[in-house]
């Protein structure tokens, strides 16, 4: 226990429960006990929670001190900016766009990077700094460098690194194109999520070493990427298991506005409507939405939920042609879907559900990604075993 805080929290507490959990190996426990999560997240803080998407009410380390190190000290994402800064209040902004990252995330893919001592590593996403002092103690701060598109986190993060000691590279630019001079690496992580894998990456690795990141379809879903990159300038490997990263700022998408799609007319405008017997609530799960948006290229979901628990989904496509609805209550067999556009969005996502049952349902772990210069390509179980996009 803390004897500076009136509170249970404290890095032993934390290590231990990682350790527990798998998550922090022996191997890494010196870098967490060199570089404390505490010296690397910022006075003022928005704590997440562990395996939900709920945002708690910004503490100030000033006026909670006691608040600010039991969030330090979960095992919890912590934002740290929002809106690119523009957001300070209470309590949530529109998007968060730093932070600190889970613990269990952050030391799950420090291990699948398997970085020995002496390995150029290339991080994309600097944030607070903490991976960067973590990677600097276990393989020396002179083969660190880390990416931040961010001036003023870049700033932040490069002034808690020197107080700790630490004096990695530190760069400020945009992540997707990695960082040329100092290439190649043995090692590519990243600390933000990606919807197409940066080639500059894969270019800038070695043959045979490891790009480690988190990489979700438009629809949604989101899992951990572990490619070996190989000699033809190709990359491949499997996914690891569920992730919810902040989108890498060059491949944010702007999302249009429910109007734009109806063109000015009432609900449901020039919709057709009909009935489903596939519930919303079927296709809502992480890792079902990666199978969909595996298949259904250039579409999203959004749900609109009502004070009894019902709920409206809706798809849209990026294109702003084509929407869809489903509307789902408890207790039915069969639920209304209207549909207008040239696609029919909710028709892509049933026939891309059914596939995912009809390959035993699949979780994150039998999926995998090839990258080459030409793009890239998603697969079950075996890279010439493409998943199919749904056509019409």
């Amino acid at each position: 226990m803390s004897t500076q805080h009136g509170t249970d929290a404290s890095p032993q507490r934390l290590a231990s429960a990682l350790v527990e959990k798998g998550s922090l190996s022996s191997d890494w426990l010196p870098a967490f006990r060199r570089a404390p999560r505490d010296l690397f997240v910022p006075d003022v803080i928005w704590p997440g929670t562990a395996g939900g998407n709920r945002q708690k009410n910004r503490i100030i380390r000033s006026e909670d001190p006691d608040g600010w190190w039991e969030a330090v000290y979960t095992d919890a994402p912590i934002t740290t900016q929002w809106d690119d800064g523009a957001h300070t209040g209470s309590g949530a902004g529109k998007i968060p766009s730093s932070s600190n990252s889970m613990p269990t995330m952050v030391f799950s893919m420090l291990d699948a990077l398997s970085v020995h001592e002496g390995h150029q590593v290339l991080e994309i996403g600097t944030g607070t700094g903490w991976n960067a002092a973590l990677l600097s103690h276990r393989v020396g701060p002179e083969n660190v460098v880390t990416v931040e598109v961010d001036d003023d986190t870049a700033a932040d993060a490069r002034k808690r690194l020197q107080d700790a000691g630490f004096a990695p590279l530190a760069v400020v630019g945009d992540g997707a194109n990695g960082y040329p001079p100092a290439a190649p690496y043995d090692r590519v992580i990243a600390t933000c999520s990606i919807g197409q894998m940066p080639y500059a990456w894969v270019e800038q690795t070695k043959p045979g070493g490891l790009i480690v990141a988190p990489w979700g379809p438009t629809y949604g879903g989101e899992a951990i990427v572990h490619l070996t990159v190989k000699s033809d300038g190709t990359a491949s490997g499997k996914f690891l298991g569920s992730s919810a990263f902040m989108r890498l700022r060059a491949q944010r998408t702007e999302r249009k506005h429910v109007r734009e799609y109806l063109k000015g007319k009432a609900w449901p405008a020039d919709g057709v409507r009909s009935y489903t017997s596939l519930s919303p609530d079927e296709v809502g799960d992480w890792h079902v939405m990666f199978a969909i948006g595996a298949q259904v290229p250039n579409a999203f979901p959004w749900m609109e939920s009502y004070k009894d628990g019902s709920y409206t989904l809706w798809l849209r496509d990026t294109e702003v042609t084509s929407w869809a609805t489903a509307d789902f209550e408890k207790d039915r067999s069969e639920f209304e879907v209207v549909q207008s556009g040239p696609r029919k969005l909710w028709d892509e996502v049933m026939v891309a559900y059914r596939w995912w049952e009809d390959q035993d349902r699949p979780g994150f772990e039998r999926f995998g990604l090839t990258v080459s210069a030409e793009g890239e390509t998603v697969w079950l179980d075996d890279p010439d075993n493409l998943v199919p996009p749904v056509l019409f």
